[in-house]
């Protein structure tokens, strides 16, 4: 489903990702693992068409989207790819269920339709009794939960988490690790996570480690 060929990317005169390359097949979980400034982050961007690459290109389904427009790329990610990061990113004036809508608004679903479904994916995230409440009324967990169906709520193909446990304790970190297995059993979905917890990255079905920019074998 996607193909990354030949990756290159530097930052002024500092090469950050050197020929990378790789392929996710649907229903796969995998992770991305290694040592700060290894090019883990720069490398989820570019897949996730964040970023682009100074060479090579990034294939959805055999369609080279480094090569859309801007305009097609942003309606492309909203309707095919989802992302988590270690910070919710929730919008504080906005309930759960308005933060969850957004993205669903933004691909100009029908509003009726948006909401149905965010309300949905809370209930399925154990969130039904948050379904009003703002993230300052709920736990780190609950915002990160919330964030995770904002990413759902155009039933992306793949989903992009950026050390999606990382602000999390213990606890809320393995109950949200939980949720990305059974979200990929339940719905078939698809997950690339970079992430420093050792226990999330041996759970996945495949473990990828960076090292100064490569790939290591």
């Amino acid at each position: 489903m996607l193909q990354a060929a030949n990756i290159f990317k530097s930052y002024g005169s500092l090469p950050v990702l050197k020929g990378i390359t790789l392929q996710i097949a649907k229903g796969e979980i995998v992770s991305i693992v290694g040592s700060s400034g290894a090019g883990k982050s720069t490398l989820l961007h570019i897949l996730g068409t964040l970023d682009n690459a100074d060479k090579g290109d990034v294939f959805f389904n055999g369609d080279a989207v480094n090569k859309y427009k801007s305009v097609e790329l942003a309606r492309f990610r909203n309707q095919h790819i989802g992302f988590i990061f270690q910070f919710h990113n929730l919008l504080p004036e906005f309930t759960s269920v308005e933060n969850v809508c957004l993205p669903g608004f933004l691909a100009g679903r029908p509003e009726e339709e948006v909401i149905s479904r965010a309300k949905e994916l809370l209930k399925m995230l154990n969130l039904g009794h948050r379904l009003e409440h703002k993230p300052s009324e709920m736990s780190g967990g609950e915002q990160q939960r919330t964030a995770v169906a904002r990413a759902l709520i155009n039933a992306p193909e793949i989903i992009f988490a950026d050390e999606p446990s990382g602000n999390l304790d213990s606890e809320n970190a393995r109950e949200l690790h939980e949720i990305f297995f059974r979200l990929r059993n339940e719905l078939h979905q698809t997950f690339v996570i970079v992430t420093h917890n050792e226990h999330l990255a041996e759970m996945a079905d495949r473990k990828l480690v960076m090292k100064d920019g490569y790939l290591l074998d």
